[in-house]
């Protein structure tokens, strides 16, 4: 899914923001790294299938159908956080500016969002039937920003993050 938002990129010569060219500059980003991320599969000589996308106002790309695809992602996703930030830096030098693209492998952060939000929810829950607040594990930013929208979605509490990299954590409360 393509997700537009009116005035984000800009018009040439009018200094106005449109989308199209938001759209266009992460439609760049997606197609850089994918040249980055197939070279790196080559290299690997592992197999995989590229796809390429926007939603929300990133690039996503994703690898999927390898057999070896789960080495890339890692314990707990470590792999996959690094490859995504060496992504980021290919992109960043091929375009010259700074990228926010999302990268999965074999579906991992699919299924870990869906697990996350199902933490967040039933922790929130927790919270409202307790009064008590919660302190989750460490997590990282991903991981993070999805309990906290799952949090967003229930009345009566609220998220916040505590601590610093890379012990921070997601504590939820009662809302005032």
């Amino acid at each position: 899914m393509v997700a537009k938002t009116a005035q984000e990129g800009t018009a040439e010569g009018t200094g106005v923001r449109t989308a199209a060219s938001a759209e266009d500059q992460l439609v760049r980003e997606g197609d850089a790294a994918g040249d980055y991320l197939e070279r790196l599969l080559d290299v690997l000589d592992y197999d995989g299938d590229i796809d390429l996308d926007v939603e929300a106002g990133r690039a996503v790309v994703s690898i999927d159908g390898g057999d070896d695809l789960d080495k890339l992602v890692g314990d707990r996703g470590a792999v996959l956080e690094a490859l995504q930030e060496l992504t980021r830096l290919a992109v960043q030098q091929s375009l010259g500016s700074r990228s926010r693209l999302m990268l999965d492998i074999a579906g991992w952060r699919r299924g870990r969002r869906d697990e996350l939000t199902e933490l967040g929810t039933r922790t929130a829950k927790e919270v409202l039937d307790s009064g008590r607040s919660v302190r989750l594990r460490p997590m990282t930013p991903f991981e993070r920003k999805v309990v906290h929208d799952a949090v967003a979605g229930i009345k009566g509490v609220v998220s916040e993050s505590e601590g610093e990299e890379p012990r921070r954590q997601v504590v939820v409360s009662r809302s005032a």
